[in-house]
């Protein structure tokens, strides 16, 4: 059977992803890799899970084992609510929450509710690459407005609307990871997010703002939430998730906005999964209820900063001329910018033979025009790696300058 006439558009327009598949290649125990996004398998607090996950199971099968409704578990909804006002000066109701399979579920819901085909959105360029993959599938016309050193630029993003006004072309929203962006590692300051809000509500659209990293934080002052900046006026949702401030095995985060967005979500939802799982969902409360997280994400801060401030003092040490790097305060990345000749991708086969891994940065960019890019993980590595592999990258970037 050929399927490939039948395959619908959303597929043929569908791009694996480089890391995903980059993860498959790079398996083997001797490759360093600064490839993946991923926290560190020591801090997990799994014995901690393990007795909460048994006494939840043990004590309440029938509501732990059984289907959900789709808006989520009210015991975690319960939980989420005084965690958001307490940490981020932000009020919401149940109706105002909806819990999904992580944040990247709330990225493929936000393209079902709002993307037609060839409808426009705007995002920094480069920016995630899971988002870019579930608008591209939604048929998007991605817009990748220019980023600097703090993030997107405002008068980018606002030619770039003008544009689309001019054309009779809506965007129908501008996405965005403020806090320690994934890929670069930046983070958005203050008075640029009052700009970009501005921005938003002047030409009729809304801030899609994923805050995956936030509580990450190694050193300085968070600006607020573009969602605690836009104070209840309805032009912000805003999604977190709990893989990298718990546990990315348990598919968890949630999305917050106006209750009639959430409505719209919670029925596509329903044709997805049903619901997110019930034991994870009450196994999340139960963390929270207890008051565990915010010494858990001490532990992170702890762990990831001392790996942060490793990556930064071996770059400077072995990197060779003509190659510079973001300095993040806070997260799981960093960018490394080659010589503008030079291209990752092409690269990054002999940086496999020399057991090194990393992801090119041409992906993290909607139009895939800028090719001396490098994302690096220093979540992952044990310090010895983060040495051991920073080095092999200089010498294969020495040998191929």
């Amino acid at each position: 059977m050929d399927y490939t006439s039948l395959f619908s558009k959303t597929v043929k327009r569908s791009k694996a992803s480089a890391i995903r598949e980059l993860l498959k290649v790079i398996a083997q125990p001797e490759i360093i890799s600064f490839a993946g996004g991923l926290p560190s398998p020591d801090l997990f607090p799994a014995q901690e899970i393990a007795e909460m996950m048994y006494d939840i199971i043990k004590n309440n099968p029938k509501t732990s084992l059984q289907y959900g409704a789709t808006e989520g578990q009210a015991a975690l909804k319960k939980e989420i609510i005084p965690l958001l006002k307490q940490t981020e000066n932000i009020t919401v109701t149940p109706e105002q929450i909806l819990i999904v399979s992580a944040s990247q579920q709330a990225l493929d819901l936000t393209a079902r509710a709002f993307v037609n085909e060839a409808d426009a959105i705007i995002t920094a360029s480069p920016t995630y690459l899971g988002a870019l993959q579930a608008f591209q599938a939604a048929g998007a016309d991605i817009i990748g407005a220019e980023s600097d050193g703090n993030g997107i630029l405002p008068q980018d993003v606002e030619n770039k609307l003008k544009a689309l006004q001019a054309q009779g072309r809506p965007c129908k929203f501008i996405y965005l990871v403020p806090d320690f962006q994934n890929p670069t590692g930046t983070t958005i300051p203050e008075d640029r997010r009052i700009q970009l809000l501005a921005l938003a509500q002047k030409y009729h659209t809304f801030i899609l703002e994923d805050s995956p990293y936030r509580q990450i934080r190694f050193e300085g002052t968070a600006p607020r939430t573009f969602y605690a900046l836009d104070e209840g006026r309805g032009n912000v949702l805003t999604m977190f998730t709990f893989s990298k401030i718990l546990a990315p095995g348990f598919r968890l985060g949630f999305i917050i906005g106006p209750a009639e967005v959430i409505r719209k979500f919670v029925i596509l939802k329903q044709a997805m999964d049903l619901c997110s799982s019930s034991v994870l969902q009450l196994a999340a409360a139960k963390y929270l209820q207890a008051g565990k997280l915010p010494a858990h994400i001490q532990d992170l801060i702890v762990c990831y900063r001392e790996k942060r401030d490793l990556m930064l003092k071996t770059l400077e040490e072995v990197m060779p001329e003509g190659t510079s790097w973001t300095r993040p305060d806070g997260g799981l990345f960093l960018w490394l910018t080659l010589p503008k000749h030079m291209d990752a991708t092409a690269l990054l086969p002999k940086a496999v033979e020399h057991k090194v891994a990393y992801v090119a940065g041409v992906d993290f960019y909607p139009q895939c025009n800028v090719k001396n890019d490098i994302r690096l993980n220093f979540s992952y590595s044990t310090p010895a790696q983060i040495v051991d592999g920073l080095k092999r990258l200089a010498e294969v970037i020495k040998e191929n300058k």
